[in-house]
């Protein structure tokens, strides 16, 4: 490919850094990542990805795109650090609106592993590009412009046990996730800051890990329990390497798991299944409970901005974070860097707007379908328009039809592993399905007396 300059830097090792990275090192003589954080010499949890240690699961088509990029990564994931890939529609306990969908096999290929071995991976990967540098414990403190503020041509860096020095680059890309930074430095020079869309949803949840049997799940790679009425409670146990499930619980609104093993399981034990707290209450714990807090989706219009500078980029959750019980953010990431590859094979100029402009086509869709899931909480401030609300109950009675019809299950899971996009719920072929399902008498459950009792008898 044609290269566009000497040097880029890219600001954060995160996995849209290290994306970011990957691209630009097919465009960029060299390409620098600077990391406040030393990298672990295992993969484990660091202090720059505070939720590292919680709940991750790579969507199928974000497993999709690190192929792309990186070939043979999840099979190296898998053989060399104990990583499951499994069908996503199969392997899957999936329950949402309080009903369970249809398990069947499909062509929906995810990839179970900890953060910290994401990551590693794809870190490892990166750094054996010839053309790929990391500094490591490098804070970055602001950006180099031009006299006229209208293009960065560096940063200003401090690396440990080093003075503040300056950092020439053709093109600099700000990874550096919800954090950012961007907007102050930019404000500096006289930029107006973009607009910002924030919902509020005061996420708590407490995460453990256990040691994982054969049977448990009879041999299923996880189960999702998305928050529903009456009490909104979110539950998710993941496959995870070296034999373990990795455990994450809570609620909106200080709604809070409690980190104790009493508490949690009588917490566990409110789900909508017991399947999370029966494995739980069997397993032996291979960690303490760690709790992670997430006050706001919030998400900054870069696009709308009248003027930016030239050789900047904003890149992942430094332009949109979501609620992360929804796991999109590494995928929305992986579908970004496609996008950034595709501007910059056309070349430099112009590239904030044309790339901030795809960008938000990307994230237009996962921000739709988590807010818009999150507003059915009561709780949750924001617009409710009749489309909206239309399309929250659609979705419900496509939840109930799914409980029986494996093939609305499986449409529902290629849009929420951002394969398809939502409209093909809507197509007739499916409405007419779900219309179908809805007719049928709704499938047997245990007597609210029943499952009373039972929860009664586990927090007991």
């Amino acid at each position: 490919m044609k290269k566009l300059g000497e040097h880029a830097i890219v600001i954060g090792a995160s996995m849209s850094g290290l994306l970011a990275a990957r691209v630009l090192s097919d465009f960029y003589t060299i390409v620098t990542v600077l990391e406040r954080d030393a990298f672990p010499d295992a993969d484990a949890p660091r202090k720059g990805v505070p939720q590292g240690c919680h709940t991750h699961g790579l969507l199928a088509r974000g497993s999709a795109v690190l192929e792309k990029f990186f070939p043979g990564y999840n099979s190296e994931v898998v053989t060399q650090s104990g990583g499951l890939i499994g069908d996503v529609a199969n392997d899957v306990i999936w329950i949402g609106h309080n009903v369970r969908l249809a398990n069947s096999a499909s062509d929906l290929i995810g990839l179970l592993a900890s953060r910290p071995v994401l990551e590693g991976h794809l870190r490892r990967r990166l750094m054996r590009l010839p053309n790929v540098r990391a500094i490591e414990n490098c804070a970055v403190r602001g950006l180099a412009t031009d006299s006229a503020h209208r293009s960065v041509t560096g940063v200003r860096a401090f690396a440990e046990g080093k003075a503040e020095e300056t950092i020439n680059a053709d093109l600099v890309v700000d990874a550096t996730g919800r954090g950012s930074s961007s907007v102050a430095w930019l404000e500096e020079f006289g930029y107006q800051p973009p607009t910002r869309e924030k919902v509020e949803i005061g996420i708590s949840y407490v995460t453990r890990t256990y040691r994982r049997r054969p049977a448990d799940l009879d041999g299923k790679h996880g189960i999702v329990v998305a928050g529903s009425a009456p009490n909104w409670r979110n539950g998710v146990m993941l496959a995870q390497e070296s034999d373990s499930w990795i455990v994450s619980t809570g609620g909106y609104f200080g709604d809070d798991a409690p980190d104790n093993d009493g508490g949690f399981l009588a917490y566990l034990a409110t789900l909508p299944t017991m399947e999370i707290h029966d494995v739980v209450a069997r397993a032996e714990p291979l960690t303490g409970y760690r709790r992670y807090r997430y006050v706001c989706n919030l998400r900054r219009r870069y696009e709308k901005l009248a003027r930016f500078p030239d050789n900047y980029l904003v890149f992942g959750d430094a332009i949109c974070s979501f609620n992360p019980l929804y796991g999109q953010g590494m995928t929305v990431a992986a579908e970004e860097a496609l996008a950034l590859q595709r501007c910059l094979r056309a070349g430099s100029n112009d590239l904030a707007r044309r790339f901030f402009g795809a960008a938000a086509k990307i994230v237009d869709i996962p921000w739709d379908m988590a807010v818009g899931n999150d507003l059915r909480h009561p709780r949750v401030k924001g617009a409710r328009p009749l489309m909206l609300r239309f399309i929250n109950w659609y979705i419900g009675k496509l939840h109930l039809a799914a409980q029986r019809d494996s093939m609305l299950a499986t449409a529902f899971l290629k849009v929420v592993n951002l394969m398809m996009p939502p409209s093909l719920l809507l197509s007739p072929a499916i409405a007419r399905r779900v219309w179908q399902g809805n007719r049928r008498p709704v499938l047997s459950i245990p007597s609210p007396a029943t499952e009373a009792a039972r929860r009664n008898c586990a927090s007991s």
